[in-house]
């Protein structure tokens, strides 16, 4: 492939990669013949191997080495990571992370070009000093911030139009127990990352409870390590199912495509279903709609604005701006988009 060679750096979380696919695919519309790569987490590999738009998918394991710097198993994953960064050996990077850790990424690639966001709009503003060439942030969303480090380096032309995230792209695989293949069914994410981001298990309860009662669908509700017995207590008090444990990303691409409705807080698996253009509700407490929601569909975030809304603080806790978001106003959003 003769074309430019070219190197996204957006390792994690699930969410944020999710955010970055409208850069890949909008490189992929503008540069056919380019060679596109991805520097990725392991644990979130699964989500971009076997995507068409991609020519290699480069996966780091810096949670894996943290856990064991000096062991064998660091090292040999370490040597794989830095030869396969070599083999790629992009003309460009394009840092979608804003922080020291993708910065030092870009640099090892020894690439001429390094472009990233402005100092002022990077979650670490000194991490700049790792570019050759930095663009300001455009629009309020992060998919938008994205597309501006694409858009100020001249690899594609500005456009107005609607970002894709080439949803169905995604490699998906069957899941093995949960709905069978044809039934009518909600997708519930009651936990995130963050315990302030968490909307309480009893409103929950009641949300699946009244979307059974109002609708007739029954809600599967997810969990991930920890979470399990999270899952049974919503579930077992609403009339709702709990899924065994999902073994693969491609399994929850499946599992979300099926759904009727997919529900949770600011999570990856909720903006995951978004990308693939199945309905969400996405209730939201200290993160900002215009900014992590649902890209483009602003009418599926279902918030509470508080003067001290959007602070970002990772607490212990929910907060009053998820308190004071009733079951009701959760379940009549999602009947208005099950239509």
């Amino acid at each position: 492939m003769s074309g430019p060679r070219i190197l996204i750096v957006r390792t994690s979380a699930m969410g944020d990669i999710v955010h970055a696919l409208p850069v890949l695919n909008r490189l992929r519309q503008s540069l056919p013949d380019a060679h596109i790569g991805w520097v990725v987490e392991q644990v979130f590999a699964p989500l971009l191997e076997g995507h068409p738009d991609l020519d290699a998918v480069i996966p780091i394991g810096l949670r894996t080495w943290r856990q064991g710097p000096l062991s064998r198993r660091a090292w040999r994953e370490l040597r794989a990571f830095f030869k396969a960064l070599n083999d790629f050996s992009p003309d460009t990077v394009l840092d979608l992370m804003g922080s020291h850790k993708a910065g030092l990424i870009g640099a090892c690639t020894l690439a001429d070009r390094r472009l990233g966001l402005a100092p002022r709009d990077r979650r670490e503003p000194s991490s700049a000093i790792w570019l050759s060439e930095t663009a300001p942030a455009r629009g309020t969303h992060a998919v938008d911030h994205m597309l501006s480090v694409l858009e100020a380096g001249q690899l594609v032309p500005s456009s107005d139009a609607r970002a894709s995230f080439g949803g169905r792209k995604l490699h998906a695989e069957p899941w093995v127990q949960g709905p069978e293949e044809g039934d009518a069914f909600a997708l519930l994410h009651p936990r995130t990352a963050w315990s302030s981001k968490d909307y309480p298990l009893e409103s929950w309860r009641q949300v699946v409870r009244s979307i059974k009662q109002e609708s007739g669908l029954e809600t599967w509700v997810a969990w991930g390590p920890g979470e399990e017995s999270t899952a049974h207590k919503i579930a077992q008090r609403a009339g709702g199912r709990v899924l065994e444990q999902l073994q693969t990303i491609p399994q929850l691409v499946a599992l979300s495509r099926a759904a009727r409705i997919v529900l949770g807080g600011d999570t990856g698996p909720l903006h995951l279903a978004h990308a693939l253009g199945t309905p969400v509700v996405c209730v939201m407490g200290p993160t900002d709609p215009e900014r992590n929601g649902p890209y483009q569909a602003p009418g599926s975030a279902v918030v509470h604005r508080l003067p001290c809304s959007f602070c970002y603080q990772r607490l212990d806790e929910a907060k009053p701006c998820l308190l004071n978001i009733s079951p009701e106003r959760v379940v009549d959003k999602a009947l208005e988009l099950l239509g």
